[in-house]
């Protein structure tokens, strides 16, 4: 039993990656591939990411055979690095449900569905000052957005022998950005009351749904107790207004829920750091290659780490250079997973192996030494 609770990354087919109860037994370097919907698209054979995929579960299952059976005839055993999913039998028809827009889809946010990609917001469907004065959080018992897709959920379990899977719930910024737009950060300087309005109501409806979602897991045996943030925007903020308008809402989160995770894109995490060291129970954070990696691992020393690799290193790297980079990765950072996300076609599955192979290797080599050999000499 791990004596404090971790996280790990979890990219489940043709989902966004989130993140997932940790077993305890994860390996030193722990690599977490994901392929965009492109990729399956093309892998697969013709699937419509688009309206269907996300509203019918029965389709969605159907296609999420289809891709297990992929990544496994083209990785092995290996493809089953994070995810839940069996090649035979879904198991997990949740994670990826509406991609980051269910939030804003529960305020009334129109969706632009894509055949190839991830969905996306309606361009130029913002809240006004007016619209945002008379805001409040909506009753999901009313809501036929969130109606809809608990009606999914009762389909699931009717397929399934317990409701595995995790919605994607993002993060007050990266949710009031999509209903607000690029007003929001002139809110944040000029009117901050009004983002707070906007933000008190988006929290809400994150742990309303959250817990009303979890209750119903674990009517079949799924105990889930955790949250995890996506604050992919947090890179547009200055250290200031992130702990102004967005810090107090993280903390919220992290003392509503057991644990909490926190993911920040590839972005260099440094200014950002020493803010989300203040909230409780962190048991995963991620961050980008460029963050001062001893710092972080200092700052985090319990959670479950994670580097966001960029899917234009794992394409354009060279061995020599790859090789470089995770092995720092591990010297300075781990033990913390290796996120491989958002993985488009043109890229060899050689690279893919590659990757897995240096993984394993480090992580083997790593497992023998003491962790603070392991810092002072490297690899």
């Amino acid at each position: 039993m791990q004596q404090h609770p971790q996280l790990i990354s979890y990219i489940a087919h043709a989902a966004p990656a989130t993140r997932r109860p940790a077993t305890g037994d994860e390996p030193f370097l722990r690599p977490e591939i994901g392929f965009t919907p492109r990729w399956y698209r093309e892998a697969a054979g013709d699937i419509d990411f688009g309206e269907r995929w996300h509203t019918d579960p029965a389709y969605r299952g159907d296609t999420i055979l289809a891709m297990a059976r992929v990544t496994r005839r083209r990785f092995g055993q290996r493809a089953r690095i994070g995810i839940l999913q069996d090649p035979d039998q879904f198991t997990d028809l949740i994670t990826g449900t509406f991609g980051a827009l269910i939030v804003p889809a529960i305020y009334g946010v129109p969706i632009w569905w894509q055949e190839a990609d991830w969905p996306w917001s309606e361009h130029g469907h913002f809240l006004t000052d007016d619209d945002l004065d008379a805001l409040e959080p909506p009753d999901l018992d009313n809501n036929p957005f969130w109606q809809a897709f608990m009606e999914q959920v009762e389909w699931i379990d009717r397929h399934v022998t317990q409701l595995d899977g995790f919605i994607n719930w993002q993060s007050v910024i990266n949710s009031g950005y999509r209903m607000r737009g690029e007003q929001i950060f002139l809110d944040m300087v000029m009117d901050p009351g009004r983002v707070k309005a906007l933000f008190d109501c988006i929290v809400e409806t994150m742990i309303d749904g959250a817990r009303r979602l979890y209750a119903r897991q674990a009517m079949t045996g799924v105990n889930l107790t955790h949250f995890t943030v996506s604050n992919c925007l947090v890179n547009l903020l200055s250290p200031k207004h992130y702990a102004s308008c967005v810090l107090p809402y993280d903390q919220r989160l992290a003392q509503e829920f057991s644990a909490i995770g926190v993911h920040n894109c590839a972005w260099n995490a440094d200014p950002y750091v020493p803010h989300y060291a203040t909230l409780p129970n962190v048991a995963y954070i991620d961050m980008g290659i460029e963050s001062d990696l001893p710092a972080a691992a200092e700052a985090f020393p319990h959670a479950r780490r994670a580097i966001m690799y960029t899917p234009m290193d794992i394409q354009h790297k060279s061995p020599a250079e790859l090789r470089a980079d995770l092995e720092r990765i591990a010297c300075e950072y781990g033990p913390c997973d290796l996120v491989c996300a958002d993985i488009d076609v043109g890229v060899p599955d050689m690279r893919i192996l590659e990757i897995l192979d240096l993984c394993e290797q480090i992580s083997a080599y790593a497992a023998d030494l003491p962790l603070e050999i392991l810092r002072s000499k490297g690899l």
